[in-house]
């Protein structure tokens, strides 16, 4: 779970996510990756380590939102790696993703996805507009298998701890980047409908996001081409 700035919502978002993984009678942990935060978003972190044995926190020196995926899968010691935002996770959707995975014959990634069957977005046009954009790059310019790739994922750790260290890019694109090594790989990645309701308001302008995701993506096309992946 990244965390950034998030001393309001932080507490509440482990805590919630912690009760119902006990309740559920499953062994687990939190890993809490906080990076780059100018609030109290450190001392909440460890705060939450005293009050719940299964939480672990860790700090980086900068605000990367990718980077802290990559931390935190790296750091994940379990067979089965969730990963949830501070204002965005579903234990539903861990739920339906947990039986998915354990297949042995099953895939490495299941994606909770935004656009595909079942799934209702209820975020502004803005952002799902965004989200379609985004996807049809990544169909069109990278052959993606799914149907998205941001936001709530769990995945097999063991067969992706490797690609997860090769990734390169972060901010936006450590999880696109993981996805696509994995399907180049040829390791599966299937997706689940997901209602979409974000528990606060973005708070990255998507105009600003555009020309920066578009620009890390046209550098993504470029190493992996280049890697002959």
């Amino acid at each position: 779970m990244p965390a950034h700035d998030e001393e309001d919502w932080l507490h509440s978002a482990v805590g919630e996510v912690a009760t119902g993984l006990r309740a559920r009678a499953l062994e687990f942990e939190i890993v809490i990756v906080e990076n780059g935060s100018t609030d109290t978003t450190v001392d909440v972190a460890k705060g939450l380590e005293t009050e719940y044995p299964e939480v672990r926190s860790v700090s980086l020196g900068q605000a990367d939102y990718g980077l802290a995926l990559r931390e935190g899968f790296l750091m994940a010691s379990g067979d089965a790696v969730a990963i949830f935002d501070v204002d965005y996770f579903d234990l539903g959707f861990l739920d339906r993703a947990l039986v998915v995975i354990g297949d042995p014959e099953g895939p490495a990634i299941v994606v909770a996805s935004k656009r595909g069957a079942g799934a209702v977005d209820t975020r502004a046009w803005t952002r799902r507009m965004v989200t379609s954009v985004f996807a049809l790059v990544l169909r069109a310019g990278f052959g993606l298998g799914v149907s998205d790739t941001h936001g709530m994922k769990v995945l097999r750790r063991e067969p992706l701890v490797e690609l997860a260290r090769a990734c390169r890019f972060g901010t936006d694109l450590f999880d696109t980047e993981l996805v696509l090594r994995a399907e180049r790989h040829g390791l599966r990645a299937v997706e689940i409908g997901v209602t979409v309701e974000e528990r606060r308001p973005s708070r990255t302008s998507i105009f600003r996001r555009i020309p920066r995701t578009l620009s890390g993506l046209a550098r993504l096309r470029i190493a992996l081409w280049r890697e002959g992946t």
